[in-house]
């Protein structure tokens, strides 16, 4: 087991880039749908619209989504309040809600890790509604800027494994748009384009919704980080160039013995660059562990709308009366994975033991 000792040097490469606000009026959100064609805010105003725009993916990303999750508990809690409820009352209406929110993707667990932070607030002893409403919007900002300096410190382990002049290749997006601010994979990218400005980052496109081709580079170049976009058949083609040094990723579940739930497209990645002995590191916050899973097998896995591999621009790409496989996730097995890297460090297999030691 080892745990990566000592500290990265300090370099953040801020991003302009934020996913979603709490604001005095509701949550104002980047539309992720419409990048990169256009930057659209929407201001998300209840529980309702809020556990909507998770599940259209709106907003996505796990930590995001257990951002968005903490803020949409805040939202319901803001709308029963002026309704003049009893504490009893306001604590079932919003209870609802929050049930509501967890309804809305599987797979993520920071969604469920976040949501049970804010169960355990609407459940304690308070004086008074507004009591109530005040520890909640407390709560949910404290998830959200804890995430942020998570990604920072993510960044900071990250930018010590990363070589000079690397050339790093990432899957789906797990930058700023998919975190509080900075991102997870983005971030170990941010903090080593901050060190050292050589590297090269190479994004795959991430079919079927195409989150790095769309997100990624639109990220990447609004916070002036040169990125080469590949498809996601090209990355074994890539890699045998000799161009690619390390490969890290996002995730959005990692079981006990670090087998590792990420964007679909993530498995076959890692066993290309096995094949080619290139490290695989996985980063993630603390939030994204879920010790209550021994393995990959136990990870619930969402399947989405057909449409989203039977279309491309609502143009239909297959005959009539085909069948169709698309689950939004797949598992990396551990014993694929260099590392996980953490904001309390590097955890290296043995998994059962480095990941545990972490908490």
């Amino acid at each position: 087991m080892e745990i990566s000792p000592g500290k990265a040097p300090q370099n953040f490469l801020s991003s302009r880039v934020k996913a979603l606000e709490l604001t005095p009026e509701g949550v104002k959100l980047l539309d992720q749908t419409a990048l990169p064609r256009a930057e659209h805010y929407l201001m998300i105003r209840t529980a309702t619209e809020m556990a909507e725009a998770i599940e259209t993916m709106l907003v996505r990303g796990a930590p995001a989504i257990g951002i968005a999750g903490a803020y949409g508990v805040v939202l319901s809690a803001r709308e029963w309040f002026i309704s003049d409820l009893t504490l009893d009352d306001l604590r079932e209406r919003i209870g609802n809600d929050l049930k509501r929110l967890a309804r809305t993707r599987p797979t993520a667990v920071n969604l469920f890790w976040a949501l049970q932070k804010m169960e355990e607030i609407l459940k304690a002893p308070m004086e008074s509604p507004a009591n109530l409403l005040d520890s909640l919007t407390a709560c949910a900002v404290r998830i959200h800027e804890e995430d942020v300096e998570s990604c920072h410190r993510i960044g900071e382990y990250g930018a010590a494994i990363i070589p000079a002049g690397a050339g790093i290749l990432t899957h789906c997006n797990a930058g700023a748009l998919a975190t509080g601010g900075y991102g997870t994979a983005l971030g170990v990218v941010r903090s080593a384009f901050a060190a050292d400005p050589t590297i090269q980052v190479f994004a795959d496109e991430t079919r079927p919704r195409l989150q790095g081709a769309r997100l990624t580079t639109w990220e990447l170049v609004e916070d002036s980080i040169p990125v080469t976009l590949i498809t996601d058949n090209m990355s074994g083609a890539l890699m045998k160039t000799g161009k690619v040094d390390v490969v890290v990723v996002g995730a959005d579940r990692i079981t006990a013995n670090g087998d590792t739930a990420n964007k679909i497209g993530t498995y076959n990645l890692a066993l290309i660059a096995h094949a080619h002995r290139i490290p695989f590191y996985v980063a993630a916050p603390l939030s994204t562990i879920d010790l209550s899973l021994q393995s990959g097998d136990e990870i619930p896995i969402e399947e989405r709308d057909p449409e989203e591999i039977s279309t491309i621009n609502g143009e239909l790409i297959c005959a009539v009366g085909s069948k169709f496989f698309n689950p939004s996730f797949d598992v990396t097995p551990a014993q694929y994975i260099t590392g996980i890297i953490t904001e309390r460090g590097i955890a290296r297999p043995d998994y059962l033991t480095s990941l545990a030691s972490l908490f």
